[in-house]
């Protein structure tokens, strides 16, 4: 946790390497569906700046999987932070060539470049050694602010700190700060809210979240799993019958710990997968067969907010059930209402809970949106993330 950040380090006329998170969504023709990670990285773009930095950015986009594909290039990207911070920003063709390094010889204070996509090279994810190595010798220090990828060991994000001194950014900061105080400091009542599809994604979190919270609150489809490990019948719902013992095992550490595990008490179960299809809300003990679990029932709804309603810390990491589906969406939108309503700290654990806030355009209500799924639940988890560990210590 206690990182040094460019706060604590002399950037004065310096060039600095910055792995940002530019991961973002582009429809069919290039054009950015979503420019939130690019806005989150502006802040320590423009901090560096006004030091008469000389910055080279760069970032992964997709899984191109170490070749060039021009539809993963970063070009659109470049476009969409000159708009964001008022400057050119210089386009890279390559990431450790002659291109790069070129236009990083010449670049200077107060200008800004972006490499091309790392994952074009298979090194990248490889941690290779050598291609850490290059990327470090174009800049003097290194700066990491991609909180979205800070659980990955790959060359940008944990290899090239060996060659740089290497701090964070204010993004990974922030994350770092909200995310950890909700866990080491909460205000009390605790609340998590877990959801999702899978169990085997969540059994790590559900076990160090028991250790911490007051109340823990299951949805999503993974809450089925809890009920056919009680002895009940799910119809097509989708179920992890491998991990029906580790459900037991929550239920009784939850118990053993004193902490409430609120599961739903009813679901609206439809008869295909798909938008319009016959729905019907049943009791949880009677999911009929052939019928799937698609959301949270109105009963549970009430259930929950009853819960939230007195919490000083809520963490939700999963939708509660198919939210891209309209009719569906009913018991995700619902909560993230009442979170948006809250005298609480309320922090979204990125990924699609992230996408639903998003979708209904609450997200300026919540306190923090992490800017990453897989990330913030492997820090839930208690796991050490490469990404931060190689940051020197304050």
């Amino acid at each position: 946790m206690n990182k040094k950040t460019i706060k604590d380090i002399d950037l004065k006329g310096k060039k600095v390497l910055v792995r940002c998170d530019f991961n973002v969504p582009m429809d069919e023709n290039q054009v950015i569906t979503d420019n939130r990670r690019i806005v989150a990285a502006i802040p320590t773009i423009k901090y560096l700046l006004e030091n008469n930095c000389a910055v080279i950015l760069c970032s992964h986009l997709g899984r191109p999987k170490g070749e060039f594909k021009p539809e993963f290039s970063l070009a659109p990207v470049a476009k969409e932070l000159e708009k964001q911070l008022g400057v050119k920003v210089k386009m890279a063709k390559d990431v450790i060539g002659e291109d790069a390094k070129r236009l990083a010889s010449n670049l200077q204070q107060g200008e800004v470049m972006l490499l091309e996509n790392v994952r074009f090279h298979r090194e990248e994810t490889d941690n290779d050694e050598n291609f850490a190595k290059e990327l470090a010798s174009m800049a003097d220090i290194y700066v990491n602010d991609a909180f979205g990828a800070a659980h990955r060991a790959h060359s940008s994000t944990e290899g090239v700190a060996k060659f740089l001194p290497a701090v964070s950014g204010f993004l990974i900061e922030k994350e770092l700060s909200f995310l950890g105080n909700a866990i080491s400091n909460p205000e009390r009542p605790f609340v998590a809210i877990l959801g999702g599809a899978k169990v085997s994604d969540k059994i790590g979190v559900i076990d160090s979240l028991l250790e911490k919270v007051d109340t823990l609150i299951i949805g999503g489809g993974m809450a089925y799993t809890f009920f056919k490990a009680q002895g009940y019948e799910v119809g097509n719902s989708i179920c992890e019958v491998d991990k029906l013992d580790l459900a037991k095992e929550a239920m009784e550490k939850a118990k053993a710990k004193g902490v409430k595990l609120l599961l739903p008490i009813d679901t609206k179960v439809g008869k295909e997968f798909k938008p319009d299809t016959e729905s019907k809300t049943v009791s949880w003990t009677e999911i009929p067969e052939g019928w799937e679990g698609f959301d949270i029932g109105e009963k549970t709804i009430e259930m929950f907010a009853q819960e939230l309603k007195t919490a000083k810390t809520v963490i939700w990491n999963g939708p509660l059930g198919l939210f891209e589906f309209e009719q569906f969406a009913v018991g995700t939108n619902s909560i993230a209402k009442i979170l948006a309503n809250l005298d609480a700290v309320t922090i979204i654990g990125g990924g699609d809970s992230a996408a639903a806030v998003e979708k209904i355009g609450l997200s300026d209500k919540m306190t923090h949106i992490s800017t990453g799924g897989g990330a913030s639940l492997e820090f839930l988890e208690g796991k050490k993330l490469p990404g931060i560990e190689a940051l020197q210590d304050k």
